[in-house]
């Protein structure tokens, strides 16, 4: 194939015109948690008072009887009066479409900035600088993390060769592995790069990786990071390479995932959750939330742009593409991206199988890593318009918090106060609809998904399980707790036994 000439960094504009050094006004750090909590439990303080000025009956005196066999049902027939309905309608209408309506507002002036100081992946600032050219044709170089993935990483090698476009290169990796996984991918054919003397975990590894390859990459060669324990389905990079050939100002192309399948009930929790993501995804038309770190391609000059600004417009340290500091760090990465005006997306034809947690504690860890990272990376980058989203996303999370918690204690005390339960047919239906609601969401999952959803408390019990890893987050966050990173170690692949002569 024809290549460009590597690209060297983005030259530093001229004094008048550089950004001044990223300040720490507007950051939140450690209260970002603190400020989330207060403004949840204000919502839900003055919903209480609204509906409590209402005065609702709270009497059964014109309940029913209905007698069926030798079992005798009270029922109340009793609803919410209709001012009460029709606004909260008008309430979650307009919560969703004024969310809606600034994140396409966002996104509109994202496109059309043509300003390379604050927005240099902007499309109008990338595509004014490269009309005309040809930079030759598209190659992918994929990178592959790896901490001891001797279980895992012969699987993923070879689902990249087995894709219908190969990658031009793979590089595996290797940070401090202590098996096989240099060895193993080595004898599959692919070039290994060791890191040296890193303490900063996969996000280290991958900024020295990244200083020897991006500068041998051109124009229009993409980069792509992808897990060691993840599986690419036939046809991703093929899709993913159409998509920059058709688009010069797209910056990134992420996967959709899906679970492997295994782990019982605790891995169905996680398949379903994942298949209500991809739905999601295809829903907002692609338009990312987060670049998935199982599997995402970026161009160069979206990697070097993100070096070259860190410690100007964004957090981190000048020259890394990664920050360290962060828990998250494609979380991180996909907000710094978005926050210099670039385009991305992550298409339904470009998916992966990624690897489930086996245990409670395995979750538990990964879920409170995840949690705390979206925690900090909002807290690092304050409130600014491309980070609106995330925001309003942690807010949704922490109202959920205190909106499911008060349905099930509200459900224990009814059962433990009452001697006859009474049916309210209002809220009955209403549950029947949130219960359909969730069966049609993981249909493509399979019966076993449906059935999950359908008997619906048990996914609520998951719901409370990531509540309380949310609170958790929020209280290490708050109290200045030390961060843990944890790697989930694969049991070692069984070895072949040699024939015998008899």
């Amino acid at each position: 194939m024809t290549r460009s000439a590597p690209r060297n960094d983005p030259e530093p504009e001229p004094d008048d015109a550089q950004p001044a050094p990223y300040a720490t006004k507007g950051r939140l750090d450690r209260i970002v948690g603190l400020v989330i909590v207060g403004l949840v439990t204000l919502a839900a303080a003055l919903l209480w008072l609204a509906v409590a000025a209402n005065g609702p009956d709270t009497s059964i005196s014109e309940s029913h009887d209905a007698v069926v066999g030798v079992w005798s049902v009270l029922y109340n027939s009793d609803a919410p009066e209709m001012n009460v309905i029709l606004s909260a309608i008008a309430l979650a209408l307009l919560a969703g479409a004024g969310l809606a309506l600034v994140e396409r507002r966002i996104a509109t002036k994202a496109r059309r900035s043509m300003n390379p100081g604050h927005q240099p992946l902007a499309p109008k600032v990338v595509m004014s600088a490269n009309r005309g050219a040809f930079a030759g044709e598209v190659t992918v170089t994929v990178l592959i993390p790896a901490h001891n993935e001797e279980a895992s990483l012969p699987q993923t090698i070879a689902s990249l060769k087995s894709q219908s476009h190969r990658p031009e290169r793979i590089i595996v990796v290797a940070d401090n592995c202590t098996d096989a996984t240099v060895r193993l991918a080595r004898e599959a054919g692919v070039e290994v790069i060791e890191s040296v003397d890193n303490t900063h975990k996969k996000a280290g590894a991958l900024n020295q990786a990244l200083k020897t390859v991006l500068p041998q990459q051109g124009d229009n060669d993409v980069v792509m990071i992808m897990d060691a324990d993840t599986q690419l389905d036939d046809g991703f990079l093929a899709n993913a390479v159409v998509r920059f050939v058709d688009d010069r100002a797209l910056m990134a192309v992420g996967g959709l995932f899906y679970g492997e399948d295994g782990h019982g009930l605790i891995g169905q929790f996680q398949r379903n959750e994942y298949i209500r993501y991809s739905r999601q995804m295809r829903r907002r038309r692609g338009r990312v939330f987060v670049l998935t770190g199982t599997a995402s391609l970026f161009r160069p000059l979206a990697l070097r742009t993100i070096a070259a600004s860190r410690g100007r417009t964004i957090p981190g340290t000048p020259g890394d593409v990664y920050d360290t500091a962060a828990l998250t760090e494609d979380n991180e990465l996909t907000i710094a991206i978005k926050s210099l005006g670039g385009l991305m997306i992550s298409p339904q034809d470009c998916t992966v199988v990624t690897e489930l947690m086996p245990s409670w504690r395995t979750l538990w860890n990964q879920r409170l890593r995840w949690q705390r990272g979206a925690l900090e990376n909002i807290g690092a980058y304050g409130v600014t318009a491309p980070t609106m989203r995330y925001w309003a996303q942690q807010l949704g999370i922490g109202y959920g918090v205190i909106a499911l918690s008060a349905y099930l204690a509200l459900i224990l005390i009814t059962v433990v106060s009452l001697e006859t339960w009474i049916w309210f047919p209002f809220w009955l239906g209403l549950g029947l609809l949130f219960t359909l609601e969730r069966i049609i969401t993981v249909w493509k999952g399979g019966w076993k998904a449906r059935l999950l959803a359908a008997t619906l408390f048990p996914e609520l019990f998951f719901d409370m399980f990531l509540n309380l890893v949310y609170v958790k987050g929020v209280v290490d966050l708050s109290f200045g707790r030390k961060a843990s990173w944890t790697h989930l170690t694969h049991a070692a692949p069984a070895p072949a036994l040699e024939s015998q002569e008899a």
